[in-house]
């Protein structure tokens, strides 16, 4: 593969496992998946979380992906893109533990932003956080995120529709 069709899938991977990674979000984690994810939404002084299982499902996924790009994993089958794929995963993966644990959940450094692109992903994330239980909420992506005024919004849509149950202190 040629440098730009290398960049290209690389890229698409990270942007695509922000899609993945939100319908996994809503519909797994939010969903059959809730047994692992409920640590992550309740008050806790452990340094790790069953939620972190989620993890190790996309350091498996990258991996996969490393092994089927592989000619000595996976010999005369091995398939050159998925090399590439299993990067794009890997660097998203490091994006989001920099972004969402890191930054929106202060679990390897202390930053609060105070203006720009940051401080709008911690905001929309802290209105997700907004909701008591796996029902109903608001912003499933990790570094993507919507304007928090909508996101007030459509919590206050959704607790006056009985969809979800929203903490006091979100203001919504």
């Amino acid at each position: 593969m040629n440098l730009w069709a290398i960049i290209a899938v690389v890229t698409a991977s990270v942007a695509g496992m922000e899609l993945l990674a939100w319908w996994a979000h809503k519909y797994v984690m939010h969903g059959w998946g809730w047994g692992w994810h409920r640590d992550h939404h309740e008050p806790h002084d452990n340094a790790l979380e069953k939620n972190d299982l989620y993890g190790i499902v996309g350091a498996a996924m990258s991996i996969s992906m490393f092994a089927l790009g592989s000619p000595l994993v996976a010999g005369d089958y091995a398939w050159e893109p998925a090399t590439w794929i299993g990067l794009g995963i890997l660097g998203y993966g490091i994006i989001y533990t920099l972004v969402h644990d890191g930054l929106v959940h202060q679990r390897y450094f202390r930053w609060v932003p105070k203006r720009g692109y940051a401080k709008r992903l911690v905001q929309a994330h802290k209105l997700h956080h907004a909701t008591i239980g796996k029902e109903g909420g608001v912003s499933f992506g990790f570094v993507i995120a919507r304007d928090p005024a909508k996101l007030k919004a459509e919590l206050k849509r959704q607790r006056q529709a009985g969809i979800a149950v929203v903490r006091e202190s979100a203001g919504a």
